[in-house]
């Protein structure tokens, strides 16, 4: 999939703006993401920290969450904005594979530069996907 520059603005533009609801109180690194679908919704998360460390939640997998919630299951891009453009963990990693490797991940800086843009299947190789169980 070819994106326009356009698009790629209004997804992270949307990661951007949503990244300001972020709750970081331990880390104080606010994540703010968008997932569009292929029928085009766009869906946004934050991360959520709490006290109790193991029980965070990044905000890919709150948007994507989001999205399933709402009976979307494909995607075509996932936009993540980090203070730093900073690379999703591998939790994350491994959501997104379950939902598509095609699905275009693009990584930009707390400015909403684009810092990388690549597929789920590049974020992480040899991935585990539906198809390991059968």
């Amino acid at each position: 999939m070819n994106l326009t520059n356009d698009e790629r603005r209004t997804l992270i533009q949307a990661a951007v703006e949503i990244r300001k609801r972020a709750y970081v109180p331990y880390s104080n690194y606010p994540v703010g993401a968008a997932v569009r679908t292929k029928t085009g919704k766009i869906y946004t998360g934050v991360n959520v920290e709490n006290a109790a460390y193991p029980h965070t939640m990044c905000a890919e997998r709150v948007a994507i969450f989001k999205a399933v919630s709402e009976g979307e299951t494909e995607f075509d891009v996932v936009a993540v904005v980090t203070n730093n453009g900073g690379s999703p963990c591998g939790g994350c990693r491994q959501v997104m594979a379950e939902f598509g490797l095609d699905t275009i991940v693009l990584i930009a800086d707390g400015s909403g530069n684009l810092k990388k843009e690549m597929s789920v299947a590049d974020l992480l190789p040899e991935a585990f996907t539906p198809k390991h169980l059968q």
